[in-house]
């Protein structure tokens, strides 16, 4: 399995969010790719990147901090947050290397764009993220809540041609309460999906038992940063 450190970007810093509310921030570094190369060194085999003021705002609003990162590590890299268009797609894989794009707000309302994407950089390079709130698709950096069921959205997902997805259940995310092990449940049940389980990781114990389901890779984000999990002992142990 994958433990994937996370890094959410606004305003060039490193934050997260409590619940997604842009409100309720907390700023760990000035300096993300610094942060970047600490989780190399601790045996982080991908990064996980959020551009928030990007799915805020529908841009790609941390364009040079993200090259830095880039440019800082050689380990593999996954980004999402206001890539709504093929131009902002092309330009995170061919130009700045990133490895794979991850699709939120486009995916629900133009499956075929995404589709197009997948046509043309592989399922391996476009990821769809899918963000519950209540059991109903988030999207706009969480700031709107759609009326699609979210194993309804992952059906249609799978029939576009989409082979993983990073799934948050956003009343989760930032609150140190653990997964939503339910929700995975259900999606493991349903569907043949590759996911990665996003929010409310609180320790050790979580990515562990995330392991022991056999799902495909599991996001570490505030319990890193409260130091609340041994990253590099839990990335031996399960990576």
């Amino acid at each position: 399995m994958l433990v994937i450190p996370a890094i959410d970007l606004q305003g060039g810093e490193a934050v997260r969010l409590y619940k997604g509310d842009y409100k309720q921030k907390t700023v760990y570094s000035s300096h993300p790719e610094e942060l970047a190369k600490t989780f190399e060194d601790m045996g982080a085999k991908y990064l996980h990147v959020v551009d928030l003021d990007g799915a805020k705002d529908a841009k790609a609003s941390n364009k040079e901090t993200i090259k830095k990162m880039r440019e800082a590590i050689s380990i593999p890299m996954e980004l999402g947050g206001g890539i709504r268009d093929k131009e902002t797609v092309d330009f995170y894989l061919n130009n700045v290397g990133i490895n794979r794009v991850i699709l939120g707000t486009v995916a629900l309302e133009n499956p075929e764009f995404v589709k197009a994407c997948i046509e043309d950089y592989g399922s391996e390079r476009i990821v769809v993220g899918v963000d519950i709130r209540d059991g109903y698709v988030s999207t706009s950096g969480w700031l709107e809540t759609s009326q699609v069921y979210y194993l309804d959205f992952i059906d249609e997902l799978e029939k576009i041609g989409v082979k993983t997805i990073v799934c948050t259940d956003i009343s989760k995310d930032g609150t140190l309460t653990g997964p939503s092990f339910p929700v995975y449940k259900n999606i493991a049940q349903h569907s043949k999906i590759q996911f990665v389980v996003s929010g409310g990781v609180k320790d050790d114990d979580d990515v562990y038992e995330v392991n022991k389901l056999g799902y495909y890779a599991c996001i570490v984000g505030k319990a890193y940063y409260e130091g609340r999990i041994h990253l590099e002992e839990v990335i031996k142990n399960v990576g």
